[in-house]
């Protein structure tokens, strides 16, 4: 567990500090996101979706959970403002107060994400599946870019705001580890993560693709998004 907390930090900040390093990414950072955003999509219907079948013994109620979870994180990006999916928003743009909001709803979410990566998949051997933890990190890196760009003119505090996102998930996942929660509400907090990663990766498509267009360079960042999931998943 010490070593996917560690990788969820670093990785997580190496996306915030990104915007100092590769400040060009700015410029490119539709493809990522759609690269990212399909494995997402991907991951929640091969692993998360069927996972949640497979343990639950009402899938009625699941599917119920799963639709929560989206409409949940519809209500938590009208405080985040996208940057889960790569909103970046100008420094003049949001308020100090919708900042802290902004930065409550992205660790909500984040400790939800991280809880997910505590429990072992009925489909693999213990500790032997990465692909969740792929899809966190594909995700969280480039909402750290946005962040850190939309909390541009702050100075350290920005570095603050980078540090305490970069722990949201990592404590998601050990607080998850270390208290006894039931199978019922372990299965609620999944679905609920799993309908906000349908909410944010469908997001995802519509936003870089407003006129509907689907050139061939994002079918094929889009496919290989997808093709990595299985690969990681079936594979790996």
């Amino acid at each position: 567990m010490l070593l996917t907390v560690a990788v969820l930090f670093i990785c997580t900040l190496l996306g915030g500090l990104s915007i100092h390093l590769v400040p060009e990414i700015n410029r490119n950072l539709k493809l990522p996101l759609i690269f990212g955003g399909s494995y997402l999509f991907a991951i929640t219907i091969i692993h998360i979706i069927p996972e949640l079948f497979e343990i639950s013994s009402n899938p009625s109620l699941v599917g119920l959970y799963i639709l929560l979870g989206f409409f949940l994180q519809q209500f938590l990006e009208y405080f985040s403002s996208g940057v889960e999916h790569g909103h970046v928003h100008g420094k003049e743009s949001l308020s100090l107060g919708s900042r802290f909001s902004l930065v409550t709803a992205l660790f909500i979410h984040s400790l939800l994400e991280g809880a997910l990566l505590t429990h072992d998949s009925p489909f693999h051997e213990e500790h032997e599946s990465y692909s969740l933890l792929l899809g966190v990190i594909l995700h969280k890196m480039p909402a750290a870019f946005a962040l850190m760009a939309t909390m541009q003119g702050m100075g350290r505090k920005a570095i603050y705001v980078l540090l305490l996102f970069s722990l949201a998930s990592p404590a998601g996942l050990i607080i998850s580890d270390l208290v006894l929660f039931s199978e019922s509400t372990l299965m609620f907090v999944f679905a609920l993560v799993g309908g906000s990663f349908l909410h944010i990766s469908t997001t995802i498509f519509v936003e870089t693709s407003p006129e509907h267009h689907f050139g061939f360079k994002k079918n094929f960042i889009s496919a290989s998004g997808a093709l990595l999931a299985i690969v990681v998943e079936y594979v790996v």
